[in-house]
């Protein structure tokens, strides 16, 4: 059977401490001595909770400073984590006190129980529950999706989580079309490059996303999208020969190049060729270094031919 802790003859103390990787001599009086400190004042309290902690805070401030009290608590956190994992405790305070208020580190916790006001600032401190909005669901699943796809997707859940803390704070927009919900968004971003930051891409995959859950009487997505035809691109023209045989053989007649006959395959490449030309005559040229000079060519049947004639 597992001691629980606080145990009386303080073994837990001893054996974490002599677990650790610690040289220095005097870097373990330190956490024998931050360790002692607060079990005696959790072995004066009934329930391990944030009572012991803000109770440990005041008692440890008339012995350190602000800034080593909160350089200590990394050694609470540290025994904490190893009492839970040992079974030795039920819950840990601290990070009950972390999930309650939405972040991943321990510091701020400590920073607000260390204030003035510790009510009031693990209240500031609290944020909104990842996902928890209207449309929550559907991108907490898109981002699943991807990362299962194989795609690290890690830039787009940050503009996913701003914009889904945004309408938590804003709950008069679940009524309105995802359109005003991104543009009230953007509005209140502070510069206008940040206003327009991430918009087209935030646009873009909820739409992929409300699309692949269905039609919703919330989410109203026009034809061609929210961004209107400005990511479409103009139509290229190809200049290369190539290309104009392969465009033709797949338009001429709507098959493919290989399955015609020898007839139609000429009279393709023939007009590939004139459109090529065409292209390629059509295209403005600078003067060359030669101009003013004629160039002949040699020939055993016909005299000299010009090739090009003098430009005066």
């Amino acid at each position: 059977m597992t001691v629980r802790w606080p145990d009386p003859d303080r073994a837990y103390i001893g054996r974490y401490v002599a677990s650790l990787d610690v040289r220095n001599i005097k870097s373990r009086t330190c956490y024998r001595q931050v360790l002692h400190s607060f079990q005696d004042v959790v072995e004066r309290h009934e329930a391990l909770d944030q009572q012991v902690l803000l109770a440990w805070l005041r008692q440890s401030s008339d012995r350190w400073a602000a800034t080593t009290l909160l350089h200590r608590t990394r050694i609470i956190d540290r025994f904490l984590d190893h009492l839970l994992e040992t079974a030795a405790i039920d819950h840990n305070p601290v990070e009950a006190l972390r999930e309650a208020c939405h972040i991943k580190q321990c510091m701020p916790v400590w920073r607000a129980l260390i204030s003035c006001d510790p009510e009031q600032a693990l209240a500031q401190l609290r944020q909104p529950k990842p996902f928890g909005s209207v449309l929550g669901e559907i991108m907490a699943e898109h981002v699943t999706k991807m990362r299962r796809r194989g795609y690290k997707y890690t830039s787009q859940p940050v503009l996913f989580l701003q914009f889904d803390r945004f309408l938590q704070l804003n709950p008069q927009l679940e009524t309105e079309p995802l359109s005003v919900m991104i543009d009230q968004w953007a509005a209140t971003k502070g510069t206008r490059n940040h206003a327009g930051s991430g918009k087209p891409d935030i646009i873009r995959e909820l739409e992929s996303s409300c699309r692949r859950f269905g039609p919703d009487p919330q989410i109203t997505i026009p034809a061609r999208g929210f961004l209107k035809g400005r990511n479409e691109r103009p139509e290229r023209r190809t200049h290369s020969i190539t290309g104009h045989i392969r465009l033709e053989g797949f338009l001429h007649r709507g098959r493919q190049p290989e399955k015609n006959d020898a007839a139609d395959v000429e009279a393709i490449c023939e007009a590939a060729l004139r459109a090529a030309r065409q292209t390629r005559d059509e295209q403005v040229r600078p003067p060359g270094p030669l101009c003013g000079l004629t160039t002949t060519l040699g020939s055993s049947n016909s005299g000299e031919l010009p090739l090009c004639e003098t430009v005066t």
